[in-house]
């Protein structure tokens, strides 16, 4: 029998990056622990928001840069789905802060990339306000390796 099920099984998931290895490296790291996944992708802003307008999604996790992923996230929180923000270029608490203000569920750096699967089950299980506490419990030294060292003081919920 193989590792206890990951809650993602069975869900149907969107992810978009103008990276097609970032993709295909959140695929594969999402498949592994949930065979039956359904994941969408798409590479630019027009591809993504026609996804968006035509499916339903448990999880939707957006890249910030090159596909318009603020202007995204809009779309996809008006349509209430979970939504994750990705980035690598865009690693500041300036944009951990717009994201959770425009009501993003966690903002996560590519380094973690192969650790994905345990933040997604976090953004499905727990309400926004929890998950972002455990989020930034399991990332607050990667956060203070990287942002300013007065970063918390930005974010007026931390």
């Amino acid at each position: 029998m193989s590792m206890a099920e990951s809650i993602l099984d069975g869900k149907r998931i969107l992810a978009v990056d103008d990276e097609p290895d970032v993709l295909l490296v959140l695929e594969e790291e999402i498949t592994t622990e949930c065979s039956n996944c359904q994941i969408d992708k798409a590479t630019t802003y027009e591809e993504a928001a026609a996804k968006l307008k035509a499916n339903v999604y448990d999880i939707v996790i957006l890249d910030i840069m090159g596909v318009r992923g603020f202007d995204l996230l809009e779309l996809a929180i008006s349509r209430n789905f979970k939504t994750a923000m990705l980035t690598a270029h865009a690693l500041s608490a300036e944009a951990l802060k717009k994201s959770h203000d425009l009501g993003a569920r966690a903002y996560l750096p590519k380094e973690k990339l192969g650790e994905i699967v345990p933040f997604l089950e976090d953004v499905l299980q727990y309400d926004a306000k929890s998950g972002w506490r455990r989020l930034l419990e399991k990332l607050e030294n990667f956060y203070d390796d990287r942002f300013e060292p007065d970063w918390k003081k930005k974010i007026d919920w931390y």
